[in-house]
């Protein structure tokens, strides 16, 4: 009669890791903007907390629902859905299965789901840096915006962009006019979309036409097509989103002023963290100057005096301490 065996301790390869799994927007994982920085927030994850890391890739609108009950199907610890759009599809799964956690970039939820925590961010706040930096670089008087769709995690660049330029103004007397949106009447310039090249293209080109010589796209890779107009006319500077550009897109550097910064890795790094250690729980996240969940990023050596980056220091802690108002 054989001997009993003892039971083998797992090695351990063999425990169980958690599952990370990430349903991207129509943009597509290498974005180079959100989708791409939410999904290093999985691969820090994966290199420092031991985790597994999958992805499904959404390739229209219809594919959000699918992705997203094709991770339930898996049991997947988290799921983190990719960008307002999302929104609708997340929520649904999240109301089936209230076992399921979910983390969403770019999305809230009023009132908030107890198994979803909503990822968002005060855009406004580094937009308004950038913002104030561009009126006081400009050699033209006018800078430039336009935006992929018109919701709310697009607009809140541009208004806090045009507040921006607008408090320079009032700081110096000066009169930089902001083409491509109305933080009032909340109107402007959109390509109806988060994937054409070269809708980016024509936008770039028709606001250096009118004047601009720096221009913020908010609009995801569309953006590139702008930047590569920008880089073959010359004579105007890009501000990146999303990412640092001069890494993300490097090939522009030379044209690059700054960039405004959604560190949606850092975000959905926290997530996971708070999944594993127990902690998880529904609500909201919002990303700030101050817990350094927004920021804009180094300007080219040279072109910003050492004048207007102490304003700059000055604007940030004054946003900081809820002296200015970023939003309209």
């Amino acid at each position: 009669m054989a001997a009993c065996q003892p039971a083998a301790t797992p090695t351990p390869a063999e425990t169980k890791k958690a599952k990370i799994c990430q349903v991207t927007d129509v943009g597509g994982i290498d974005d180079k903007s959100f989708n791409a920085t939410a999904w290093k927030g999985v691969e820090d994850a994966i290199a420092k907390l031991g985790v597994e890391g999958k992805y499904l890739e959404s390739q229209q609108q219809t594919d959000y629902e699918k992705n997203i009950n094709a991770f339930i199907e898996e049991k997947c610890d988290l799921i983190v859905t990719v960008g307002f759009l999302l929104g609708d599809a997340t929520k649904a799964a999240a109301e089936k299965n209230p076992d399921q956690k979910f983390a969403i970039v770019d999305f809230a939820y009023d009132p908030p789901l107890n198994n979803v925590l909503g990822l968002t961010f005060a855009t406004d706040q580094a937009a308004f840096l950038a913002g104030y930096a561009a009126a006081g670089v400009t050699k033209t008087g006018k800078v430039g915006t336009f935006g992929g769709i018109q919701i709310p995690p697009v607009t809140v660049f541009m208004d806090g962009f045009a507040l921006g330029v607008r408090y320079y103004n009032e700081k110096h007397g000066t009169n930089v006019e902001v083409l491509g949106w109305d933080p009032e009447k909340q109107t402007g310039l959109f390509t109806g979309n988060f994937e054409s090249t070269d809708d980016g293209r024509q936008m770039g080109l028709t606001l250096m036409d009118e004047g601009a010589d720096i221009i913020l796209p908010v609009a995801g890779p569309v953006g590139l097509g702008t930047a590569a107009a920008v880089q073959e006319r010359g004579k105007a500077w890009i501000i990146g989103v999303d990412t640092d550009w001069t890494i993300s897109a490097s090939q522009y550097t030379p044209i690059i002023l700054t960039s405004i910064m959604k560190r949606m890795d850092n975000a959905v790094f926290a997530a996971i963290e708070q999944v594993l250690n127990g902690t998880f729980k529904g609500g909201v996240y919002v990303g700030t100057l101050e817990n350094e969940g927004v920021g804009i990023a180094d300007f080219p050596a040279g072109v910003i005096s050492d004048q207007l980056k102490a304003e700059l220091d000055q604007v940030k802690a004054d946003i900081i301490a809820g002296k200015i108002k970023t939003t309209p």
